[in-house]
């Protein structure tokens, strides 16, 4: 008999870790190769981890709930020797006394510390070889430290809780706040590299003191009072992935200043076109063709004339994407919202972009998108016409620096300018708004690219040919 280890999948470029949401076996159990053994949750899409080889649960080592990073061992399955050499790896080199050593003393700090918090301080504060931090800042973090008045210095002493160490919003808040107080000063001293280097060498001392350490108090706040509600009320729990919807969007209106343009255009030519092709459209090529690919069109034909628009911010430097991927906001049965992206739209002609768009949608509504379908999004169109609204302010999908909507395409009485003067005629108008990124695009490009997209609708060719 062997044993071979179940990781953490890797789930996405972006995806660094995932929360375990059910086990389906439990220690003693059965499993064949490539069934289920656990559900995960990303803040994307959730997704089921397979066995990796047939034979029997032998240990579960998270439990529900708990975020696990991408890679790590979360389970162990006991099978067949023969089996385990054609599906395990090799077993590691026998030298794992560093590796025991270090378990030993996290355990032996367990008395006055965290053993998560310890080791997340530790390696926030470690240095890089040539003297200087490799250690990654979001922008809101790298604003509200320049905001307080927070050195870099300090930010580089400053334990995060964040993965792989990093500092989040909450950390750089609870800081300033403590900082403001005396005790900022002294906690980040505590995680400074020299300080983690002492209480690493001197893990005799951790076992004879169980007495917390001036440097090693974890200073928390005092729970909040129980607020109660007056009235007839229904008190909802968010969901999980309401909850990651919040937090993002919170995120990226504290991360981008907002602006948002507006505009209308007339697209009675498509909207004829598309009545006229579509049973045909559906017949030949087995699915339908609705709007959205052909809005996805007109918005790659005018990121290419306005490249910036495709881009995204890392501290000081624009970074210009050359891949076109249009993101879709797409409704879930719950209510709820996610972002499928359609990868490389400006090398699909129309029918690719039509399956694409259904492909998606469906998979998004029968909860069978994979995590990678919604990563690597540059640019996102949103239509809040389908629920009835004609226009909307919608808020950029981090890192991104622009998003689309579309509204509610309506018959009103309107203008014709014609070379034998103006006349008035019922015709399909549509709104469109666009919210960017102030600090890289301006408001004379925000409207152009807005007008541009408008002018494509309006003189889309009503004459096409499938």
């Amino acid at each position: 008999m062997a044993v071979v280890d179940l990781v953490m999948p890797k789930l996405g470029e972006s995806i660094m870790e995932a929360t375990i949401l059910k086990w389906f076996k439990q220690p003693g159990d059965p499993v064949k190769m490539d069934e289920t053994v656990l559900e995960i949750a990303t803040d994307k899409v959730d997704s089921e981890v397979p066995s990796t080889t047939a034979g029997v649960i032998e240990e579960i080592l998270f439990n529900v709930n708990d975020v696990v990073p991408i890679g790590t061992v979360i389970a162990r399955i006991k099978t067949a020797a023969g089996e385990a050499a054609a599906s395990a790896p090799p077993p590691p080199p026998p030298a794992s006394e560093p590796a025991k050593l270090q378990e030993a003393e996290v355990v032996e700090t367990v008395h006055h510390q965290p053993a998560a918090s310890y080791t997340q301080a530790t390696s926030a504060a470690r240095p890089s070889p040539n003297g200087t931090s490799s250690r990654f800042y979001s922008p809101l973090v790298l604003n509200i430290a320049a905001s307080e008045g927070v050195s870099m210095a300090e930010l580089e002493q400053l334990p995060g809780t964040g993965n792989e160490g990093r500092v989040t919003k909450k950390d750089i808040l609870q800081y300033v706040s403590e900082r403001k107080s005396g005790v900022g000063s002294r906690k980040a001293e505590a995680g400074s590299p020299d300080s983690t280097a002492n209480r690493q060498s001197s893990p005799v001392i951790h076992q004879q003191s169980n007495t917390p350490q001036p440097s090693s108090i974890i200073h928390q706040p005092s729970a909040p009072s129980p607020v109660t509600y007056s009235g007839n009320v229904e008190i909802m729990e968010m969901d999980r992935m309401r909850k990651l919807i919040a937090e993002h969007m919170v995120r990226s209106k504290h991360t981008s200043p907002h602006v948002t343009s507006f505009t209308e255009a007339d697209v009675t030519n498509l909207v004829m076109w598309r009545d006229k092709v579509k049973k045909e459209f559906e017949k030949r090529e087995s699915t339908k063709i609705t709007f959205t690919p052909l809005f996805i069109e007109a918005i790659v034909r005018c990121i290419k004339k306005f490249p910036l628009i495709n881009s995204s911010l890392d501290g000081d430097k624009i970074i210009i994407k050359k891949d076109i991927n249009i993101g879709m906001a797409t409704a879930l049965p719950t209510g709820n919202l996610i972002v499928p992206v359609i990868k490389n739209a400006d090398q699909l002609n129309l029918v690719g972009l039509a399956k694409q768009v259904n492909a998606l949608a469906d998979n998004a509504r029968n909860g069978k998108l994979k995590a990678d379908d919604t990563t690597g999004g540059t640019f996102t169109l949103t239509n809040v016409g389908t629920f009835g609204s004609l226009m909307g302010t919608p808020i950029i999908n981090q890192p991104q620096v622009a998003i689309l909507a579309v509204g509610a395409i309506k018959k009103r009485p309107v203008v014709i300018e014609t070379p034998h003067g103006d006349s008035i005629a019922i015709r399909h108008m549509m709104y469109l708004s666009m919210s960017y990124d102030h600090r890289i695009v301006d408001g004379s490009l925000g409207a152009t690219f807005l007008t541009a997209v408008a002018r494509e609708l309006e003189n889309f060719n009503g004459e096409r040919e499938i």
